[in-house]
C-alpha cells in the first residue's frame, strides 16, 4: 500500500513516497488515486493520531483527565499533567511529526490525482476529501502549536517560516468551504467513514468557533442541522459499535478490524486495565463533580471498577491507582475482536450532531440571540434527562453552555482546546502549574527548530 509517511532519517519536512510502488511510477490510475486517498484515512486510526501522542497533548492537560494505570506506569506522562514538559519531550514531538506525515498524504493526492485521467466527479470528491482532511490536520495543529507552515501541495522548498495562527485558520476555511461544495451528503454502506458534506460544514462551524466568528459558526452549524442529522436516543448506544455511524455521527474514523487494516489502539490503551486494556487516560474526581445530579451522561462516561455494565460485562481491571476508566471508549467482551488489539473495533467519533447543536447554541448567544440558544441547549440537556437550562441572561447562559460542553464532550478530546479558548485555563488549570503566556501553546519540538537552522521559530515561554 502507498505510504506519504516521513523518511526516519530526515526532518519532518522531507516528504518522500515510500511504500511497495515507487512514487514515479504510482499516481497513474484511478485505482492509485482511491489508495492514495484511503492511505490519509487510515492515518486517522494510526498510534500518533488516536492513542498516546493525541492523548497527551489533548486529554492529560486538562482537569477531566488523569494519565491513568499505575503511578510508576509511563510516569513521564505526568510532565503532561504538571505542565513540566519541554520541547525536547517525546509527545510533544511524536503529535508534531505524526499531524504532518498525514498532511504529506493529503498533500500527495492534492498535487498529483488531478493529472490521472479517470472519472471526472469521483477525482473532484476524493480531492475535497483529501482538503477536508488537511484541513482537519492543520486545525490539530493550530489548536496545539500556533502557527506552523503552511504547504499547500508538494512543494520545492518546505523550510519556510511560520505562519500566523489568522493565516493558518483562513487556509484551513479555504479547504473546508472548497470541500463543502464538492463532497455528498451520504454514501452507500461500503464508503462509511468518507467525510461529507455535514463533515466539511460541521467543522468549519468548529473552525469558526475558535475564531470566534460568531455570525459563520452560526450559519454553517444551521446549515448542518438542516442537513437531517439527529441525536442518538440512547446515550450509551451512541458510542456502542452498534451506534457507529448513527443518526448523530457527523464524521467518525472507521476503526474496523479487518484483514487490511488492524484496527486501532484508541480503546486499548484506556480500557480497564489488564481486562480490556492498558488502564490509561482516565476520568479525574473533578469530572465526576462537574455533572448535575440526575445526568446520566456520568454513569454512561465514567466506568467503575465492579459495575455489571449495560452489556452484561462485570469491571474486573487489576488495581491501580485508578478505578474508574473511559467507559465512551468500553468495547464490550462479546464484540471484542480476537484478530486485533482490544478494543480495536472502535470508531472514533471526531464530530458528533450534539456538538453541532452546542457549536450553534454558543454562536447564537454570542450574537445575542437568546431563544435559539437557549432551544438547541436543552435538546442536548433533554437527551442526558435533565431539565431545561435555568440560565437567561447572555452571561449566565455563556457559563451554562461551556459547562455543558465539559459534560457532553467529556472525555473526547476538547476540553484543554475548550479551556484556552473560551480564556477559562490559566484559572481552571493553574492549580495544575499551568502559566498564561505560555501553556496556551505547546512548544515546537526542539529537533525540528534546530534542522530548520533557526527558520522555525519557538513559542513563547520555552
Amino acid at each position: 500500500m502507498l505510504s506519504a509517511a516521513l523518511s526516519c532519517k530526515s526532518d519532518y519536512l522531507d516528504i518522500p513516497v515510500e511504500g511497495r510502488t515507487d512514487a514515479s511510477e504510482f499516481f497513474k490510475t484511478e485505482s492509485d488515486a482511491i489508495q492514495a486517498t484511503n492511505a490519509i484515512y487510515n492515518f486517522l486510526r494510526s498510534w500518533d493520531n488516536s492513542a498516546f501522542p493525541s492523548q497527551y497533548l489533548f486529554g492529560v492537560p486538562a482537569d477531566d483527565v488523569l494519565k491513568g494505570s499505575n503511578p510508576g506506569d509511563a510516569s513521564f506522562m505526568n510532565a503532561y499533567d504538571q505542565f513540566t514538559f519541554t520541547s525536547s519531550d517525546d509527545g510533544v514531538k511524536g503529535y508534531w511529526s505524526g499531524q504532518w506525515q498525514a498532511i504529506a498524504r493529503c498533500n500527495q493526492v492534492i498535487s498529483k490525482v488531478p493529472a490521472i485521467e479517470m472519472n471526472t466527479a469521483l477525482k473532484d470528491r476524493l480531492l475535497a476529501e483529501a482538503k477536508f482532511l488537511r484541513a482537519y490536520f492543520y486545525f490539530n495543529l493550530v489548536r496545539i502549536y500556533g502557527g506552523v507552515p503552511i504547504f499547500d501541495g508538494l512543494q520545492e522548498n518546505y523550510n519556510i517560516p511560520r505562519s500566523t495562527s489568522d493565516e493558518v485558520y483562513n487556509f484551513i476555511i479555504s479547504d473546508l468551504t472548497a470541500a463543502s461544495q464538492v463532497l455528498p451528503q451520504s454514501y452507500g454502506a461500503s464508503d462509511l467513514g468518507r467525510v461529507t458534506k455535514g463533515a466539511a460544514l460541521g467543522m468549519l462551524s468548529k473552525v469558526y468557533l475558535y475564531k470566534k466568528d460568531w455570525t459563520k459558526a452560526y450559519e454553517a452549524s444551521s446549515q448542518v442541522i438542516a442537513m437531517g442529522y439527529s441525536l442518538d436516543a440512547d446515550f450509551n448506544h451512541l458510542f456502542r459499535v452498534a451506534g457507529e455511524f448513527g443518526p448523530e455521527s457527523v464524521f467518525e474514523v472507521d476503526c474496523a478490524c479487518t484483514g487490511q487494516y488492524k484496527g486501532s489502539q484508541y480503546s486499548q490503551v484506556q480500557g480497564a486495565k489488564d481486562q480490556f486494556g492498558w488502564g490509561f487516560f482516565t476520568p479525574s474526581p473533578a469530572l465526576e463533580s462537574a455533572f448535575e445530579p440526575g445526568d446520566i451522561r456520568k454513569e454512561l462516561t465514567i466506568l467503575r471498577n465492579g459495575e455489571t455494565t449495560p452489556e452484561g460485562d462485570i469491571i474486573n481491571a487489576n488495581p491501580t491507582s485508578v478505578n474508574t476508566y473511559n467507559q465512551k471508549a468500553y468495547v464490550p467482551k462479546s464484540q471484542q475482536n480476537t484478530a486485533c488489539d482490544d478494543g480495536s473495533v472502535q470508531n472514533i467519533r471526531i464530530l458528533r450532531f450534539a456538538e453541532i447543536l452546542l457549536i450553534n447554541t454558543e454562536a447564537a448567544n454570542e450574537l445575542g440571540n437568546t431563544a435559539a440558544a437557549i432551544t438547541n441547549l436543552n435538546k442536548v440537556r433533554t437527551r442526558a434527562q435533565l431539565p431545561n437550562t435555568a440560565a437567561s441572561s447572555q452571561s449566565a447562559l455563556r457559563t451554562a453552555i461551556w459547562h455543558e460542553r465539559r459534560v457532553e464532550l467529556a472525555m473526547e478530546g476538547d476540553r484543554f482546546v475548550d479551556l484556552v479558548r473560551t480564556g477559562q485555563a490559566a484559572t481552571v488549570l493553574a492549580p495544575y502549574g499551568f502559566k498564561a503566556g505560555k501553556n496556551e501553546l505547546f512548544p515546537i519540538p526542539f529537533i525540528e527548530i534546530g534542522q530548520s537552522n533557526g527558520v522555525l521559530t519557538q513559542n513563547p515561554g520555552y
